[in-house]
């Protein structure tokens, strides 16, 4: 006999077997749709909709319960495509705000929680902006259980939107606002009763005048215990559910056991109430919280600000028509017109028209950049003068812009190892605090019953360990906000602790000491190929590097020779076959593996000691000698001299000629210099710094300095080096002013003190005010101002780090 579908209430047909155990008790499906959605519900805890939906629904859409259906949502391709990354076909990342975040310890619960689910590869959360970064595989856990997760221990997770988080960080800032006035109310109330219950206890006060008092206390304190002071409630009980003391725990036991205490001494007309007490230190608790807000806002702002440059609509051209469409809609290849005053809504090429640009949210420098047909405009910088149109070339998540944005917000959610270790004391600070606050009540109990009570709340309050946990990533938010508003992009945590403890940094030269524009200077053909010949084969085998140099040598012929198997050797040069001959390009070492004999007499390395040269050769023999020269930077010099000013070494090592490189070294006294280093060479000098006790910060630009960027401590890319240096860099030199590179390690440097400073001021902070709340010196109302006052000292120090 049939039965009817557990699920959707539709007839079982005869011999299907579609079952799945719901509560215990295994039932009955009608088909395989059914089985999946209820299994779905089953494996994300959601039956709570069989036992409270009132009927069975025969419609499909009406088959899956809402709360599983919006998280399912963000699923969708089609919607991830707005927030999601994706690096292959099942590696994605996105970036999630997280709400219900109120200290340290939340960060930690929602870090490891999700960090033990199946598919997850990387889970981090900035405290100061409460934004997270997922890393996760597809193929093993979808983005909906991520967010499942986060809700299951009482936080909500959902993905970044600039928009969402502001109204989000206004709706904080409302609802703390609203408690406060709560709680301000409530003790200026119960104040004013208990300084009439304190004469009256010296006075001829009678006993029901003195309960009617208490009453009225009673009712003053109740809104501001379960409204103002809930706050600390919710946080201590998702902690303890999850076997966790955090630092709401000895908060919430304060308050709730000094509010049970005085309730029960109202209803039996005895002992002492600490209605007062309770509603003064959740008043300064709540103040101390919303100031720390505020400047935790503060200090994350810079990264905010980056966020909200690009526009939301642009004018896109087709055909003559002009069209405002949405930034989302822009594609590859559109034309976009921009007006003075418009924001560059895209990455693309200027095809029409001269102005200049405002870039200083993006590099630091706040002098206009001129632009003109073919040169590149960045999405989030602002036209100034002229009417630019622009050919789009990136879009989303591909721009500039985007890679700045994640590349900080990884930067941000890394911890460095003070900040771990800081992080390991607080969590296992809470349980001593208990300890000590039980024993301290313990002794007063024998000694004097009718202070251990106060004495032990005080204990309580005054020891919470916020401020220690707040120590390290206040500087560090603050520190990068900073130096990213100069132009210099923090993009990993631990750079800026490591950056204050160098002594040694290396420059390459090329891009790095000098601009980069390298231009061919002299051409010289050494066989008897003609020169336009030579040019057309030397501009096709360097098209598709992106060095310096092939810059350079690609404008030596409007259409150049179409090769095949070309292939870039690092520092050497570039070789490829065209019309079945094989070609190279480089170092004369390089192309003289081709040729097979050495360079024709007089036609070797130029006298010029302050030019490079390099070589073009086939299998038949030599072609071309080509000499290039570049401008070195204005401020190298000075920078050079700040530096070693700091007691910093400098060494310049360089793939260019020795020769080359020693006249660069003299002219810019740098002390130490290497040329011909191919990126092997450049490497093991590092590790040999290295292995003699240096910190070695490394600053490059090209592809061929990726793998000692990667080994160096520190590794700082320019922002025109290629995206592999960048990626491989620990920071990134965006506004390419070498002056910010002295000014980044004295950011660093003074991070590192302040950071210091707070650590010294949370344990001289508890070395005095324990001993002081243990000795009876300190009310609850006290303590809980210092409590909040050390919290606030931490935040407003770190934010020196602005100035």
């Amino acid at each position: 006999m049939s039965s009817d579908c557990f699920h959707c209430g539709q007839p079982v047909p005869v011999g299907a077997h579609y079952a799945v155990k719901i509560d215990d008790q295994t039932r009955e499906m009608c088909c395989t749709g059914c089985q999946a959605v209820a299994q779905a519900i089953v494996e994300n805890n959601l039956t709570d909709y069989y036992r409270f939906r009132t009927e069975i629904s025969g419609k499909a859409e009406d088959l899956v319960p809402d709360a599983l259906r919006q998280l399912q949502v963000y699923d969708s391709v089609e919607l991830q495509k707005s927030f999601v990354r994706g690096t292959d076909a099942t590696i994605r990342e996105a970036s999630l705000i997280l709400e219900g975040i109120v200290c340290a310890a939340c960060v930690w619960l929602n870090e490891n929680h999700i960090k033990r689910l199946p598919g997850i590869l990387e889970f981090r959360i900035n405290y100061s902006t409460h934004r997270a970064t997922l890393k996760w595989d597809n193929s093993i856990i979808h983005l909906s259980d991520v967010l499942k997760a986060v809700s299951e221990i009482g936080y909500h997770a959902h993905p970044f939107d600039p928009g969402r988080l502001e109204s989000l960080q206004k709706k904080e800032k409302s609802a703390a606002l609203r408690r406060i006035a709560i709680a301000g109310l409530g003790m200026m109330q119960v104040m004013m009763i208990a300084v009439a219950m304190y004469i009256g206890a010296v006075s001829d006060m009678d006993t029901e005048m003195r309960g009617f008092l208490r009453w009225i206390s009673l009712v003053m304190t109740t809104p501001v215990v379960f409204y103002s002071a809930r706050v600390f409630f919710t946080s201590a009980w998702r902690d303890l559910r999850r076997g966790r003391f955090g630092m709401d725990v000895p908060v919430s036991l304060a308050i709730g056991i000094a509010f049970s205490a005085s309730v029960w001494a109202t209803l039996t007309n005895g002992g002492e109430v600490y209605f007062d007490s309770v509603t003064m230190f959740t008043f300064f608790l709540l103040s101390g919280r919303y100031l720390e807000m505020a400047a935790r806002h503060k200090a994350g702002q810079v990264a905010e600000e980056l966020v909200r440059l690009m526009p939301a609509t642009a004018t896109r051209v087709r055909d003559g028509v002009q069209e405002v469409i949405p930034v989302s809609q822009l594609e590859r290849g559109d034309y976009v017109l921009i007006k003075p005053g418009e924001v560059v809504p895209a990455d693309g090429l200027v095809i029409d028209g001269t102005s200049s640009t405002n870039e200083s949210l993006l590099t630091g420098e706040s002098l206009p950049c001129q632009k003109h047909t073919g040169d590149t405009l960045v999405g989030g910088t602002v036209n100034i003068e002229s009417p630019l149109t622009m050919q789009v070339e990136k879009v989303g998540d591909n721009t500039v812009l985007a890679s700045i944005i994640r590349l900080l917000e990884r930067a941000q959610a890394e911890k460095p190892e003070l900040a771990r270790l800081a992080e390991k004391v607080a969590s296992r600070f809470v349980p001593i605090i208990l300890v000590t606050a039980t024993a301290v009540f313990a002794w007063w109990y024998q000694h004097a019953p009718d202070e251990a009570f106060w004495i032990a709340l005080s204990v309580l309050v005054i020891t919470c360990p916020c401020a220690f946990s707040l120590a390290t990533p206040a500087a560090l938010t603050a520190a990068t906000g900073l130096l990213t508003s100069k132009g210099v992009l923090t993009t990993r945590g631990h750079a800026l602790e490591t950056l204050a403890r160098i002594n040694h940094m290396i420059f390459d030269k090329t891009g790095t000491l000098s601009y980069g524009h390298l231009e061919v200077t002299d051409f010289k053909t050494l066989g008897n190929a003609t020169s336009s010949f030579c040019k057309h084969v030397a501009a096709g085998l360097e098209s598709a590097s992106e060095h310096p140099v092939a810059r350079a040598v690609t404008k030596l012929s409007d259409n150049p020779a179409s090769f095949t198997n070309l292939t870039a050797e690092s520092g050497r040069g570039v070789k490829g076959i065209y019309q079945q001959k094989r070609y190279r390009i480089g170092t004369e070492a390089f192309v003289r593996e081709l040729v097979g004999v050495a360079l024709p007499e007089n036609s070797g390395q130029s006298a010029h000691s302050e030019r490079s040269e390099i070589f073009l050769g086939s299998e038949e023999g030599w072609l071309a000698r080509i000499g290039l020269a570049d401008e070195l930077r204005k401020d190298a010099a000075n920078v050079i001299q700040e530096l070693r000013a700091l007691g910093i070494d400098v060494t310049l090592l360089s793939g260019d000629a020795p020769a080359l490189v020693e006249h660069v070294a003299q002219q810019l006294a740098i002390p130490h210099a290497l040329g011909g280093q191919l990126p092997d060479g450049k490497l093991t000098y590092l590790k040999q710094q290295q292995a003699q006790g240096a910190v070695v910060a490394m600053v490059g630009d090209g592809v061929n300095d990726a793998p000692v960027l990667a080994g160096a401590q520190v590794s700082i890319a320019m922002g025109s080096g290629s995206q592999l240096a960048q990626a491989s860099a620990d920071m990134v030199l965006l506004s390419e002013n070498l002056h910010q590179l002295p000014f980044a390690v004295k950011t660093a440097r003074r991070m590192q003190v302040i950071i210091k400073q707070n650590f010294a001021w949370t344990i001289l902070y508890n070395l005095i005010a324990i001993p002081l709340a243990a000795s009876g010196v300190i009310a609850p109302w006290m303590a809980a101002i210092g409590m909040s006052a050390s919290s606030l000292v931490v935040v407003l120090n770190a934010l020196r780090l602005k100035n």
